[in-house]
């Protein structure tokens, strides 16, 4: 599959059907993922692969809306994207690089589950990324080290729907040449 078509035909998929993901085919979708680009090559972004079905359900029912649990409960797995604190937007002496301060790290992570998903595409798994969870019980369940923070959940699996694209903006509509 090329970039554009890969692009053109990555959906995101709330139903998933029983076929496990196996742990190479993560490591294959994270090998691609690592080749993100970061600030200053930073490389801050982490993936914490969840397959536990108990620990799953748990951050389904406990740490997420009903309409994310049920998208959870059907993955094969399901993704804790985190970042490194305090690296990325910063120099060597502890300063800001930017007026963005240490907000550019979302910015990487972003371009990092994207990068996932369409990685993820390419080897014949569907994903979405979730944001609307309890960041910090999530982080607690997992165990997630104190100098990492939370930043989305990403539910992967074989497929059991096929969606539709959604409308999109024309070029018109998104594009400004000056």
């Amino acid at each position: 599959m090329n970039t554009i078509e890969c692009i053109n035909t990555r959906r995101s998929v709330r139903k998933f059907t029983e076929q496990e993901v196996t742990k190479e085919t993560i490591e294959k979708i994270v090998a691609a993922a690592a080749m993100a680009p970061s600030w200053k090559n930073t490389q801050i972004t982490r993936y914490t692969v969840i397959f536990d079905k108990e620990l799953k359900d748990k951050i389904a029912t406990e740490a997420t809306i009903p309409f994310n649990a049920n998208t959870i409960q059907s993955a094969t797995a399901l993704v804790a994207v985190n970042v490194v604190k305090k690296r990325c937007g910063y120099e060597r002496d502890g300063s800001f690089s930017t007026t963005k301060e240490d907000s550019w790290q979302m910015f990487d992570a972003g371009v990092a589950s994207q990068t996932f998903c369409l990685a993820a595409h390419e080897y014949g798994v569907s994903s979405v990324i979730m944001g609307i969870l309890d960041y910090e019980k999530v982080a607690e369940m997992i165990e997630l080290p104190e100098e990492r923070e939370m930043v989305a959940l990403i539910a992967i699996g074989y497929p059991a729907e096929s969606p539709e694209a959604p409308k999109r903006k024309s070029v018109e509509d998104l594009l400004t040449i000056l």
